[in-house]
């Protein structure tokens, strides 16, 4: 019996010798694996905050080849991995061409490129013309670099200039190369091409015959250039000569290349009703909102009796008010019953309803608890005053009739409200981090004390597929770690010749469990 194991112990190390001759003729290589020899080492990128860019760049040391795989993914030759989202565990495999393979747990962080940073714009502005959209904003950033521009939420652009622009309020957005975010507010109002002229208008007459249309009239004006004529409120051309008239009275209006007018009346063929009265237009204003038409105007005349009203040469009416009226210069005309006219300019100027709002911004923060799903459950719930009809935006983005932002990140938020009138504000908010619980602490600091040794889950050791470096890993594994660790129902836990858990190691255990075993508790 002896020599026949003794044969078959001889056979064996005959075969071996041959598999290794054989190995060595044809150069194949023998894997063989020495644990310690192989070792795999990683650092990571974190990621901007709210996007997926964080890296993971992978290095070791001990064999040759060396393949590498991201939770299980297929392996590459590269240890470089992107595109990678922040706040994750990530399982990193490295394997050489004799088979040896390391394992490394890492996770992503998260950084805010905005954290702390202020971007102020400066705006200023050439108004528009009265019914045109010729108005002019341009901006100035500091605070960054790169920066790049936004008019009321449009499409962002390189120049700081925004043209072709309507009387109106106007939120422009500076947004710098690392994509933080300043605002400003600047109301485009109107100028008045007739500011300080007085359009006089002086004329000559030729008195018609007896019963016969063979007078004639005209006109020429100072106070500006350009002049074209009207007579009794009819087209106006561009001779100042009008001709083939009756005995009557005549309205002359002359107007200016910039709109400005001035009224005269004269008589043809009679005594000049008119001669000595001077017809005097005041009147009071409501100005209209900024992009409205609901201005107003009130006119009143002394000269005679019997007024009628007329604006911009249109119809006359016995009432002076004219309503529903839009940012820009009018000529009210007054006429008494004998048809003697006196007229006013009167501007209109926008008014901006934003000019006395002060909306507050109040924000409540739930701060995100880790160790749940999902991950991102922190939110920020927006409460403002100082105006109504208010929507709220979270970073710039569309506005929203909710001001709840739920589902979010921890990091710094630039929150926005904008109430009826367009008016708007902004604020930054903080979303943190929940800590952790004192009797998770408790456990954390057990196990990482106790757990240290052979068959362990720590230092980047996983086993049974789990590692106990990550909190969340500890706060999922909490059956396991009770079962192991206290109950006996599994495994007993630590490994000899670590001594188990006393009773009042196994009481912190115990402790946490029954307290929901979560890492707040």
């Amino acid at each position: 019996m002896k020599k026949r194991i003794t044969v078959k112990i001889a056979c064996t190390l005959i075969l071996l010798i041959a598999i290794f001759q054989f190995a060595c003729k044809h150069e194949i290589p023998v894997p063989i694996c020495v644990p310690g020899d192989f070792k795999v080492t990683a650092t990571q990128t974190p990621a901007t905050l709210n996007q997926n860019n964080g890296s993971i760049t992978a290095t070791s040391n001990g064999g040759t080849d060396v393949k590498y795989s991201l939770n299980g993914g297929s392996f590459q030759t590269s240890g470089n991995f992107t595109g990678l989202q922040p706040f994750g565990n990530y399982n990193l495999v490295g394997k050489n061409l004799a088979g040896c393979t390391d394992t490394v747990l890492i996770q992503i962080g998260s950084s805010d490129p905005c954290s702390g940073v202020v971007i102020n714009v400066t705006l200023t502005k050439t108004d528009a013309a009265p019914n045109l959209s010729n108005g002019v904003i341009t901006a100035n950033a500091s605070g960054g670099t790169g920066f790049t521009y936004s008019i009321n939420g449009g499409a962002f652009q390189n120049s700081a200039i925004f043209s072709n622009l309507a009387a109106g309020p106007y939120t422009v957005a500076a947004k710098s190369a690392t994509g933080c975010i300043g605002t400003g507010q600047i109301t485009v109002g109107t100028n008045n091409p007739c500011a300080g002229i007085t359009v006089v208008v002086s004329s000559t007459v030729v008195q018609p015959a007896t019963n016969q249309s063979n007078g004639s009239i005209t006109a020429s004006a100072t106070g500006g250039s350009g002049f074209t004529y009207s007579l009794n409120n009819g087209a106006f051309q561009t001779s100042g000569t009008f001709s083939g008239l009756a005995a009557g009275n005549y309205t002359v209006t002359a107007k200016n290349s910039n709109g400005c007018t001035g009224i005269k009346t004269v008589a043809l063929g009679a005594s000049n009703p008119c001669a000595g009265v001077t017809v005097t237009v005041t009147s009071t204003t409501v100005n209209p909102t900024t992009g409205a038409s609901n201005g107003s105007i009130t006119a009143s005349a002394t000269g005679g009796t019997g007024f009628t009203y007329s604006i911009n040469n249109g119809a006359y009416q016995a009432s002076g008010i004219f309503a529903n009226l839009a940012a820009g210069t009018y000529t009210v005309t007054a006429k008494n019953a004998n048809g003697c006219l006196g007229s006013k300019l009167v501007t209109l100027t926008a008014s901006s309803p934003c000019t006395n709002t002060n909306i507050v911004i109040t924000a409540t923060v739930v701060n995100t608890t880790p160790c749940v799903t999902p991950t991102n459950n922190g939110s920020i719930t927006i409460t403002a005053t100082g105006s109504t009809g208010f929507t709220y935006n979270i970073n710039g983005g569309a506005y929203q009739a909710s001001n709840v932002f739920a589902n979010q990140n921890a990091g710094t938020f630039l929150m926005g409200v904008k109430d009826a009138n367009g008016c708007t504000k902004t604020q930054s908010v903080i979303i943190g981090v929940v800590p952790k619980g004192p009797l998770f602490t408790n456990v954390r600091s057990l196990i990482s004390t106790r757990c240290s040794g052979s068959g362990c889950h720590m230092n980047g050791t996983t086993t049974a597929g789990y590692n106990f470096d990550a909190d969340c890993s500890i706060v999922s594994k909490w059956s396991q770690i009770n079962q192991t660790c206290v109950t006996y129902t599994m495994k007993k836990m630590p490994i000899s010749p670590q001594a188990l858990f006393t009773a009042a190691e196994k009481a912190i255990i115990t402790n946490w469990v029954n307290a929901g075993h979560k890492y707040t508790d």
